[in-house]
């Protein structure tokens, strides 16, 4: 099957690790996949993903949150898709005008067309941030609509967009998959590295609608001592304004963008504790990452977080669930339970790996994505045989 992939490749966020983990699954399961993505024609520096036919598509602005096209780039992605002949075009959506153009070219090109949508939420909208989020679902919401299908990653996702008048039979829902023969328990040499005899890490973005102060006050508060760090991996526009007032004299460490993904892998296996503070979320794959290399789990149940680590009544919860609000004052408390108590968070490691296996690994999203690519093609060519039998009826 040859599927032409609409993604980001970069500045590194969930949606490019989505789309290379996405992709080079496919690949390795013997499918063509031609990658389409946001890229100036001089920029020459981008790494190629082996494997992949690559087509660069003209932009304006691009960041971790959305993108802006040129006037030209439908055009090019137009042209692109023609000489491509793809069976089916996968959007993961990056937020940008190109995303309401793409249903009208994939129809005049009679393509089966998918689209993964990302955008974070609070489906109890609990705080600002994500009722801006949900401005942003009431946009998309009529344009999902003429996409053959659109993936999200969680039943509370789903019920979100059926309130906002997405048709069940439009919607899949497919969670995300973390690829755990790369990610799994093994050795690391971070916390000598560190000086840490307890580590604990936030990966991610240093914006808003992480709420990492929050996590930063309560570890502050929490007054956790010299042999315990807190590791920040990621950057954000609120990184210039946080750092220095949580800095090295309370054990803070900021790392920042960690591009290299096996010193990614080794800093969450060197880890006690992972920390996700989110106001609002999709599905986290750096949550699915930690939970994998057995890393005992704290997390908001914003988004499908929640729904990750809550466990069924006689089973037990696979981490720690947080409530968005007051991150801090419950951090405070918790924090030094989780640093004296190195039994308990290996458990909920152990416990975080089995939930991972059990429901979110990378083969099983890849088998379930393979299934709706084979369904939708059946139902273009059931579409066609229709459409030529109605046309025969009339000639005759």
């Amino acid at each position: 099957m040859h599927i032409a992939w609409l993604g980001k490749k970069s500045p590194f966020c969930g949606n490019v690790t989505y789309s290379r983990e996405v992709t080079n699954a496919l690949l390795d399961q013997g499918h063509r996949v031609s990658f389409l993505h946001f890229a100036l024609d001089e920029e020459s520096d981008l790494q190629t993903w082996p494997g992949c036919e690559e087509v660069s598509l003209p932009f304006l602005y691009k960041s971790q949150v959305y993108t802006i096209p040129t006037l030209r780039s439908s055009k090019v992605l137009m042209r692109s898709l023609e000489e491509l002949k793809p069976d089916v075009v996968h959007a993961s959506l990056t937020l940008s005008p190109l995303d309401f153009l793409l249903p009208e070219i994939c129809e005049e090109l009679n393509l089966p067309l998918v689209a993964t949508f990302h955008t974070p939420f609070d489906g109890k909208r609990r705080n600002l941030k994500s009722g801006t989020q949900l401005l942003t679902y009431q946009l998309y919401a009529p344009f999902l609509a003429y996409y053959d299908r659109t993936i999200i990653f969680s039943q509370v996702q789903r019920d979100l967009l059926a309130r906002l008048g997405v048709a069940a039979s439009k919607v899949a829902v497919i969670p995300n998959g973390v690829d755990v023969q790369k990610y799994c328990p093994g050795p690391s040499n971070i916390k000598s590295e560190l000086n840490a005899k307890r580590l604990f890490v936030y990966q991610g973005r240093i914006a808003t609608e992480k709420n990492v102060e929050a996590m930063l006050r309560g570890w502050k508060e929490s007054e956790m001592g010299p042999e315990c760090k807190l590791l920040i991996v990621g950057d954000g526009p609120l990184k210039p304004s946080l750092e220095p007032f949580y800095d090295s004299e309370y054990g803070i460490i900021w790392w920042g963008t960690e591009p290299d993904e096996q010193r990614r892998i080794e800093i969450l296996r060197g880890a006690d504790v992972f920390i996700l503070p989110s106001l609002v979320e999709g599905l986290s794959l750096s949550l699915l990452e930690a939970m994998a290399c057995g890393v005992a789990c704290v997390a908001t149940d914003a988004g499908a977080d929640g729904e990750v680590l809550e466990g069924k009544p006689l089973e037990g919860d696979a981490g720690i669930i947080l409530r968005t609000q007051g991150v801090a004052g419950q951090l405070r408390t918790l924090l030094p339970v989780l640093r004296g108590n190195p039994e308990f968070t290996k458990r909920l490691g152990q416990k975080a790996i089995a939930r991972v296996v059990e429901r979110y690994t990378l083969s099983r999203n890849i088998e379930q994505l393979v299934k709706l690519y084979t369904k939708l093609l059946e139902e273009r060519r059931v579409q066609l045989s229709d459409w030529r039998y109605q046309g025969r009826t009339k000639i005759s």
